[in-house]
């Protein structure tokens, strides 16, 4: 049974859609006018492998992921810039789509941008105005958040409490602190639609308000985001959809933590931010996937270099499993194990469909690999014959079709995950060998030695085996120490 923590409730719950064997899903996307950040990279992969599993799980996915194309931020960089905010914000999302398809994310069924639904929006604004929910002020249209009497009860934020806290601007147009925009007039040299009230541009939270709505329908099964997004973003957009609607919004809301640097917050002035796009310049896009699924994604996730190099060399150890079974070798002493290694695969998908059952637990999933590794390797060194052999090898492809299903990971051959580390082009490496094995032969063992040593300094691993030399690169990391 798929359980969920719904931040709604607090609790978790059993995952019940509600269409039989249909999830609408809706997350909040990127803000395009930069490179997407750590941050980004650690939300996609978390909402990418809850929309996998409930896949796996056999449920009819519909995922929206949307695109802010006008804010403040966009704005305030075209400007900066000296180009259109069109062109900025088509730049970037470009820019997203590469760092995510690095990342192996698979691409949402609908990517809506905000400036596609600007006539939707004003309609709802037009229909909250009438039902008494917002009003006009000088070409601006705000929501009154007191005439929502559950204003709060997302992020579970008292609204008296909310107003104590709240700082009155001077010249304010707004009735109350608490309430927010809704449509912004436009500044000048700034850009502009046309609505009822003026030239302007909608408010941020309205946006996911109608594009989620207008895909999906509402109510939809799960609204997804950051931690950072429950309020304002999220509480408002229950209050617009529900006030106008007059129904639920969304039934399950699931938020992703936060990550840290070095046991810091991220911040560019700090000096601790990092773009994927300068993590995946050192490491392999499958590194920064894993070490992001290596933490619960509702807790914190601190990230460091070290850590992902533990990360790489937990990948290292998988790649290892799978190169060394294609190179088993088969003796008269193998014994029929069969059923031991159907018995351990049985264990595999037991424990690691319980973990992601477990509100999507991807540590205790990634630990569950761990496990059937450990146990395969074992009923290996046992020795096996020929049938049991293709037994193991059958089975571990399908553990290996299953992760990379679910969790998006080992998706590389062992020779494409080894070779990619080669210190020097490949086929001067096979005349290395080559003149070592000509040099054993001839009794040369200390050339032999010399040529093995050397390999060895560059991180290339040479393995002996009754039918060659085979190697494996594994990198060295002093350079990021």
């Amino acid at each position: 049974m798929l359980k969920v923590f719904n931040t709604m409730t607090g609790e978790k719950e059993e995952f019940i859609p509600l269409k039989d064997n249909e999830v609408r899903m809706y997350v909040c996307g990127v803000t395009v006018y930069d490179y997407c950040h750590i941050g980004h990279a650690r939300s996609s992969v978390v909402f990418d492998v809850i929309r996998r599993y409930l896949t796996y799980k056999g449920f009819k996915v519909t995922f929206v992921k949307n695109f802010t194309d006008i804010d403040d931020k966009i704005i305030n960089r075209s400007n900066k810039e000296n180009i259109h905010w069109k062109e900025l914000t088509e730049k970037f999302i470009k820019e997203h789509d590469y760092d995510m398809s690095q990342l192996n994310i698979l691409p949402p069924d609908h990517t809506p941008k905000a400036t596609e639904f600007i006539d939707e929006m004003i309609k709802l604004c037009e229909t909250l105005i009438e039902k008494g929910y917002a009003y006009v002020a000088d070409g601006d249209v705000y929501y009154r958040v007191s005439k929502f009497k559950e204003y709060g009860k997302l992020s579970k934020r008292d609204l008296e409490e909310l107003m104590a806290g709240a700082r009155v601007d001077i010249n304010e147009k707004k009735e109350n602190p608490l309430d927010f925009a809704l449509w912004k007039k436009s500044k000048e040299n700034e850009p502009f639609w046309e609505s009822p009230w003026g030239k302007g541009r909608p408010g941020w939270h309205i946006e996911c308000s109608v594009m989620s709505s207008k895909i999906l329908g509402i109510p939809f099964d799960i609204h997804g985001g950051g931690k950072d997004l429950i309020f304002p973003h999220h509480e408002n957009e229950i209050a617009q959809s529900e006030a106008a609607e007059e129904k639920m919004f969304a039934k399950y809301w699931i938020h992703n933590g936060f990550v840290n640097v070095n046991k810091e917050k991220m911040s560019k002035s700090l000096g601790n931010f990092f773009t994927i796009r300068d993590i995946i310049t050192k490491f392999d896009p499958e590194v920064l996937r894993f070490f992001l699924l290596t933490t619960h994604y509702r807790s914190p996730i601190d990230f460091s270099f070290d850590h992902l190099i533990e990360a790489e060399n937990s990948l290292n150890r998988i790649y290892i499993f799978f190169d060394d079974l294609n190179h088993y070798i088969v003796t008269k002493k193998g014994k029929n194990r069969i059923d031991e290694a159907k018995k351990i695969f049985e264990e595999f998908i037991s424990s690691f469909e319980e973990a992601m059952d477990d509100d999507f637990n991807t540590a205790k999933g990634l630990a569950s690999i761990f496990d059937y590794i450990r146990d395969m390797n074992r009923l290996l060194n046992q020795k096996v014959d020929e049938e049991t052999l293709s037994e193991i090898e059958k089975l571990s492809s399908q553990m290996k079709d299953i992760v990379n299903q679910v969790l998006g990971i080992i998706v590389k051959t062992p020779e494409e995950w080894f070779e990619k580390n080669l210190p020097l082009p490949k086929n001067e490496l096979l005349k290395l060998i080559e003149e070592r094995a000509t040099a054993r032969k001839n009794k040369d063992f200390e050339k032999a030695d010399k040529i093995r040593d050397k390999l060895e300094s560059m991180g290339i691993e040479l393995l002996d085996t009754p039918k060659g030399t085979r190697f494996r690169a594994i990198r060295k990391h002093e350079e990021l120490n």
